[in-house]
């Protein structure tokens, strides 16, 4: 885990960082096992108050490792974290799979998480940055629900929490079209808590400010506000029937071969 997600815990804070810099920490199979990992292991430390979420180096998260989708080229579902015959509708982890659960993760912990933001949060990173309670960009981060770029539709628990966060229609546009946006649209469309200028030095004092909070209300203040959110289970299992049917078909296997080989692509109707 180490090799991808470090942790560190000082007063209550838990920093947490993805630690794959050299490749924007993608997410790769073992950045996904590590993701769920520090999940389970914050779940159980009493100790632990408030967390920042971040990444080294110089973005948050590019999104899925690129070596996935040159595996969807060749081998169509091949791409699917976990391995090529994972059943994406097998509920692992309550309601969630395993994906989804490297995001719900964060927002089934028990105390706040703050998601610090640099450079790109595209696909399955910006989906990784709703986990979190707040989201803190910096003033030139950017996002994208970028999976329609690969013929695939957001499948890792970003749909139920982006339907409480914006509108129907900005949902719509930003999901169809993929388009990055930047930080001042974010908090425009209600996905950034703030725009600062070092995201994660700001999300440490917050946190900081949280754990010197009765940590007892804190957790149930969580509680609370979790339980506002509509039922994620139907939401959750849609994404991945959708996702499933996606994954190694003509047109989806088509979207990734074009991107790879910088062509237009030639779907079929």
């Amino acid at each position: 885990m180490e090799d991808r997600v470090s942790i560190s815990i000082s007063e209550g804070v838990a920093d947490v960082r993805l630690v794959r810099a050299d490749k924007m920490n993608a997410l790769d199979q073992a950045m996904f096992e590590a993701l769920v990992a520090a999940t389970e292991r914050l779940s159980k430390d009493k100790s632990v108050r408030a967390v920042v979420l971040s990444g080294e180096g110089r973005a948050f998260c590019a999104g899925l490792d690129m070596g996935r989708f040159a595996a969807m080229k060749e081998k169509g579902g091949n791409g699917i974290p976990g391995g090529e015959n994972r059943d994406l509708t097998k509920r692992t982890h309550g309601q969630a799979n395993f994906p989804q659960q490297a995001v719900w993760g964060w927002r089934q912990l028990p105390v706040p998480v703050i998601a610090a933001v640099h450079g790109v949060a595209f696909g399955g990173g910006f989906q990784l940055s709703l986990g979190a309670d707040m989201r803190f960009l910096s003033a030139d981060a950017r996002m994208s629900i970028m999976e329609i770029k690969w013929g695939l539709v957001p499948d890792m628990a970003g749909t139920p929490i982006l339907a409480s966060l914006v509108r129907d229609d900005i949902l719509r546009d930003l999901t169809y079209t993929g388009r990055i946006f930047s930080a001042q649209e974010a908090m425009a469309y209600g996905l950034a808590t703030r725009i600062c200028d070092d995201p994660r030095a700001s999300a440490l004092e917050v946190a900081r400010e949280i754990a010197g909070k009765s940590p007892d209300a804190i957790r149930a203040a969580k509680r609370m506000l979790n339980n506002l959110s509509i039922d994620p289970g139907p939401a959750l299992l849609a994404e991945s029937v959708e996702q499933q049917k996606l994954i190694g078909s003509t047109n989806q296997t088509e979207a990734v071969r074009a991107n790879l080989e910088k062509r237009a692509p030639k779907f079929a109707d």
